[in-house]
């Protein structure tokens, strides 16, 4: 079963460990969540590949571009196994050719600075999704949870939602072909790219707040709009995101949970609203889901809950290329 993987954080958790002086680790092989060897046995397609630049790094936009000359470097050594897609058309083109896919992401949008000219030549560099916030005020938008204030869980952002540059960023990434991403974002800032937006978007690596009460996951009826929209969004392997545990109690991640949330999605959205975005290499190792070369377990537990085969493909990979198609170039 081919896979698209909506969000990781490999390429950010190398260039730490660079700059950390840490043993030097590539793409193909590692000890983390991906690598080209993992995600081989997975079967992956494509795997979007997150620039996250923490916000309390010196200069965010130096950090982002040293973060893509680490992601070209990466596949440019390993062009037998995997290239750059920038749209659809590439895709299959490298899936043709047997190789898999890297898809270009920034998560943390506040590395454009304000500056469209910088959003553009993000585009030229191949960016082709942005996640507009990360947990904190950005001049694009507002969190759901914002990390240095320590709020409820349970308490989202209904009040401030993009800012008068974030509505110009997300009109002029439609422009572009710039898939927006919603992980993240607060909810009063979801219904602000339902409003500005005229295409798809996605919340790349989000759950069902039915299922698990925690403010980045979507309500259902964001999930509702978002099928509307033709969006998807993709699962997180965190197991904070997919169940609830009592105060102090230890928290896992079991692929039983994956498969409530998946259900509840495609109860309220449909089969067409929901993909995959793991999260690896950003997220707690508490994992049933232990790498990329574990995929083929979901695949199982889907199956065994009824799914048929040709919606475990579009919950693998056919919704996401769908989006990808059509609205990158």
């Amino acid at each position: 079963m081919k896979v698209i993987d909506m969000h990781c954080d490999t390429i950010g958790g190398l260039y730490m460990q660079d700059k950390k002086g840490q043993d030097h680790q590539n793409i193909l092989s590692n000890q983390m969540n991906i690598d080209l060897e993992k995600m081989e046995k997975g079967d992956y397609l494509a795997q979007c590949f997150a620039m996250f630049v923490p916000f309390n790094v010196e200069n965010p936009f130096e950090t982002c571009m040293e973060m893509i000359d680490r992601f070209y470097q990466e596949i440019e050594a390993h062009p037998d196994k995997i290239a750059l897609a920038r749209n659809g058309e590439e895709l299959e083109q490298n899936a043709a050719s047997g190789r898999m896919s890297a898809i270009l992401t920034i998560e943390e949008g506040g590395v454009t600075k304000g500056n469209l000219a910088y959003l553009r030549d993000f585009y030229r560099l191949g960016v082709r999704m942005i996640t507009l916030t990360w947990n904190f005020e950005n001049g694009i938008g507002y969190p759901n949870f914002v990390r240095s204030e320590h709020p409820d869980f349970k308490s989202p952002n209904t009040k401030d939602g993009l800012t008068p540059f974030g509505i110009e960023m997300v009109k002029e990434m439609n422009r572009l072909g710039i898939i927006v991403d919603v992980s993240h974002l607060s909810d009063a800032g979801f219904y602000d790219v339902l409003k500005y937006t005229t295409g798809p978007f996605v919340a790349s690596h989000s759950n069902a707040r039915a299922v698990c009460n925690h403010c980045r996951n979507l309500t259902d009826d964001m999930i509702r709009e978002l099928a509307k929209r033709g969006g998807v969004m993709g699962i997180n392997y965190a197991a904070d995101f997919l169940r609830e545990v009592p105060e102090g109690e230890e928290n896992f991640s079991y692929i039983a949970d994956m498969v409530k949330h998946i259900k509840h999605i495609v109860e309220v959205g449909g089969i067409d609203c929901v993909g995959l975005g793991s999260d690896f290499d950003g997220i707690p190792q508490n994992l049933e889901m232990k790498d990329a070369s574990y995929l083929p377990q979901l695949a199982q537990a889907l199956a065994a809950e009824g799914f048929s085969e040709a919606d475990i493909e579009k919950i693998f990979y056919k919704n996401v290329l769908r989006v990808f198609k059509e609205v990158t170039h």
